[in-house]
Order: structure tokens, then sequence, then C-alpha cells
């Protein structure tokens, strides 16, 4: 993919070929900041994609295309072409409420991009409507519940309908196609609305990721903790990827150029595991962001036909992989949560602090923040209740042929509703962080501007009486997405190079 600017609508261009699509990608165009385009040779691949089927259809049955679907994959079928719209029409019972325009987006990117790999069979016409559809912001009533991680049949043949000009969109679709015989089970076998909520969460659980470990800081700073739990040591005490990024972006961000001697020789597991707990979740994140990446471009429709590879009738709709990376991303992102949690009661804790019960103005029995913690503690249960596998669900259908699903698409969804009670338990850590530093807190310069961004958006934080926070407790909310901006973060790898380069130059220097 690359970009360039588009001088017809002021947005970026995504061009689409096929091949790997980055979450941080189509979240792009699911919000209006990118536009995608089909790259040059696209639509010729495609076209050999569908010559290759129609000769391979004239010497063997193909399934969905001369046969029935399902437990109708033995019944040859007269009309092909009658048979196609049938199954469109079909397909497309779907139920639930309609889902909003940045997860349809994001579907739309997703189908278009796999359908420009070629391998599907689908007509050159049809993948250039979509295109025009998507471009024209031209959105399908898309439901809730349209798939169970074995190919979203009910929201891709909603698509296809809008596409005929059948089912109404929120904008004209520019030119409305019909369907062939070869079109419709191929266009419809894809796990686009699953990726698409995929897509959406990982990009933004990756925003998250580094903002809970800029409110962590600053939680590390206002209790003075003892950074030897991040030191260098660590990064091989677990070996993992995500802990060396997380040690050595937590060492970059408390830099101070006054040395603090720290409060105690160990701290509470809530800043002392930071490294395993956070780092975990990192490796998490990488992991859901590479399956996405590579379901999102590949050709995985049912049957393949490939003029390269030649014909497979296989089971690459079963979404085993983005399921089982999903389930595992939550887990990690309730255990992340359950830490912010602890930090928040952790500054409430006068012992840990030096500081007043609940960071209250010292008028005995006053509660202060300790409400903040409920409301975080709320926002956690929600994450650990979210955080059950999907995969570990069953179920049989379509007379007992289909015996099993991934269930990837509740999996998507699921980590797609875990953004906002994360948003809120980061931003209430911010909130009591903040206020246990205080407006003029003694912090170094990488977090001084998130110090200031908090004062700002919640100007009222420092008075310490008794009152109702949520109003600086949503304002934080808003906040929370533009820390790592805020604290100099080039991306958290950027920060965690920076400072192994920074390490290795004071050991060449020692020796």
């Amino acid at each position: 993919m690359t970009t360039t600017d588009d001088p017809w609508d002021g947005l970026a261009v995504l061009v689409l070929e096929g091949g790997d699509l980055a979450p941080v990608d189509v979240e792009r165009v699911a919000h209006r900041a990118a536009v995608p385009r089909l790259a040059e040779g696209v639509l010729e691949r495609v076209a050999a994609s569908a010559a290759y089927a129609d000769e391979v259809a004239r010497t063997r049955p193909v399934y969905g295309r001369s046969t029935g679907v399902g437990a109708n994959r033995m019944v040859a079928v007269s009309d092909p072409a009658a048979q196609a719209v049938r199954l469109i029409r079909s397909h497309a019972t779907s139920a639930g409420p309609l889902r909003d325009a940045p997860r349809v987006r994001a579907m739309l990117t997703i189908r278009l991009n796999q359908l420009a790999a070629g391998g599907s069979g689908v007509a050159p016409d049809v993948v250039a409507a979509l295109a025009e559809m998507i471009a024209a912001d031209a959105l399908p009533p898309v439901r809730e519940w349209v798939g169970i991680g074995t190919g979203d049949l009910s929201a891709l043949g909603t698509t296809a309908l809008a596409l005929m000009g059948k089912v109404p969109c929120t904008a004209a679709v520019p030119r409305t196609v019909a369907f062939g015989a070869g079109d419709a089970l191929a266009f419809l076998s894809s796990n686009a609305a699953a990726l698409g909520d995929a897509a959406l969460a990982v990009a933004e659980l990756r925003r998250l990721a580094d903002a809970a470990l800029v409110t962590a800081a600053l939680a590390c700073v206002a209790v003075r903790g003892n950074v030897e739990a991040f030191g260098p040591v660590v990064e091989s005490v677990t070996p993992f990827p995500g802990t060396a990024t997380v040690c050595r972006v937590l060492r970059g961000l408390v830099a101070s150029p006054d040395a603090v001697q720290p409060a105690r020789i160990q701290d509470p597991f809530a800043l002392r595991v930071l490294p395993q707990v956070g780092g975990a979740w990192l490796d998490a994140i990488r992991r859901a962001d590479d399956v996405v990446r590579a379901m999102a471009g590949a050709a995985s429709e049912n049957p393949a036909l490939s003029p390269e590879l030649g014909v497979a009738h296989h089971g690459g709709f079963h979404a085993a992989y983005l399921g089982q990376a999903l389930d595992a991303l939550r887990s990690a992102t309730a255990q992340a949560a359950q830490l912010s949690v602890a930090r928040t009661a952790m500054l409430d804790e006068p012992s840990i602090t030096g500081d007043e019960p609940f960071l209250g103005d010292g008028t005995p029995g006053v509660s202060g923040t300790m409400v903040v913690e409920y409301a975080v503690a709320a926002a956690l249960g929600e994450l650990v209740a979210d955080a059950a596998p999907t995969g570990l669900q069953s179920v049989t259908l379509s007379r007992g042929l289909e015996e099993g699903a991934s269930f990837a698409a509740q999996a998507a969804a699921r980590t797609l509703a875990s953004i906002p009670p994360l948003r809120a338990v980061i931003a209430g850590e911010l909130l009591v962080a903040a206020r246990a530093l205080g407006p003029d807190g003694a912090v170094g310069p990488v977090l001084r501007p998130v110090l200031d961004a908090v004062a700002e958006a919640a100007p009222l934080l420092g008075d310490r009486r008794d009152r109702d926070l949520t109003a600086e407790l949503l304002a934080l909310c808003e906040l929370v997405d533009r820390l790592p901006a805020l604290a100099g973060l080039d991306g958290l790898d950027g920060l965690a190079a920076q400072e192994a380069q920074r390490t290795s130059s004071g050991r060449s220097s020692s020796a």
C-alpha cells in the first residue's frame, strides 16, 4: 500500500492491491481520513481469475457455482445465474441492530482488498463497483449478527443486494451490477465484517496500550517508585519483545535530570510487574495485528480459483487464527487493566503516597478520589466479563454438515466493545496520578506536557474538597488517546529504540 494526495476530495488515498493491510490503514478509511483506490493492474488480475473460474466450471463441478451450498453441496443446479441471485437474497438474512458507519467502512475496505488479491473468480465489474461504492460512502445496512467466524454471509449478502440496487444505502450507489453464476458465493465467502471490527480494535488498543504506559509512568513518579523493576536486567529476566519495549519506554518516560531516591526497595505489584503484564499485552496486540494484516489481504474464498495455483475446495473461511488471537488479546487487556485499577487504589493509600487518604483536603473522613476506584473497577468488570474465550463454544448447522465454528465474529465484536471501558480505566488512573502530583509536580521533561494537558482539560482537579468528579473523569477520557503524542512518543517502539541506544551508549562509555 502507498499513500498519495487525492486532489478530488482532499483525503489521502490508500492504494489497495491485495496482500497485507494494516489495521491502522483500515481505521483511517473507517473514520474518513483516507479513501481506498484499487492499484493499477488489479482488475486485470481479477479478470484472469474470473476467466480461469469459467474455464474450470466447464470441466468439473464447482461448489456454489454449479451446485447448491451447505448441505445442498451435492445438488446440481440447472440455472447457475438464477441460483446466484437466489443465493444472495437468502444469505442477506440478518438480525440485530445496525452497525455504525466506521464498522461498515472497515468491512467494505477489507473485502475490497481481499478481492484485489485475485483468486475468487468474481467478475471485475463487481470489484470495480464495490470500490466506487466505498468512494461514494454509500454504506449498506449491515446488522450486528451476521456471522459465526466461518464467513460473514449475511453482511456480504446485504452488500451484494446493495450493489444490485435492491437495498437502499446511506448514499446513492454510483452504479449497480448484475451478479453472475460465479460471483455470488465468491463475493459472500469472507470474514470481512469480523476483520473490520478486529482492525478497528487492534488499532485503538495499540494507542491505549501506549497511553497506559504514560499514566503508569505518572503513577510511578507520584509514589517515587523503584525504577529497578524496569531496568536493563529485567529485559533478560523476562526475555520477550513486549517486556523489552515496556522497560525501555518506562525508563524514557520517568527520566529526570534530578536523581530521585526510591521510596521503597520493592513496590506493589501494580508497578513491579508492569514489564511482564504490559509486555504480554503488547505482544498480544502485535500477534492480533499480524493476523488481521494477513487475513485482510488473503484470497481465502471457497473454492479458491487461482490461475497460478489451481482449484481447491477448502476450509479457509474458518477464522480460527483470528478468534484465538482476539481471545488472547482480550485476556491480556483485562490483566493490564487490572494493574491500572490497582495503581489507582495505590495512589489513594497514604502509606504509599505520604499524602492524605484518597488524596483529600485533610478534612476528617473526606472521600476524595475514593469513588474513582469504584468507577474504574466497574469498567474493569466489563473487561473481565468480555475476556471469556469465544473459541470454546461450538455449534452444528446446515443439517449437520457444518459442525464447528470459530466464533471469531463474536470475538471481534467483544474486542471492539472493550475500548470504552478500557479508556475509562486509564482515565481514572490519570486523574488520580495527576491529583497526587499536582499541576506543578516534579516530573521529567517527557511527562511535563502530559501534566500540563491534564491541568488544561480538568482545571479544577486540584480542588481536593469532596465533590462530583464526573466532569473531570469524562474530560480525561477524551484526553487519553493524545497521551502518547503529548509525551513525545513516536510509537512506543521508537521510544524504546532510543532508550536502548542510550543504554548501549552508557555501557560503552563505562567500558
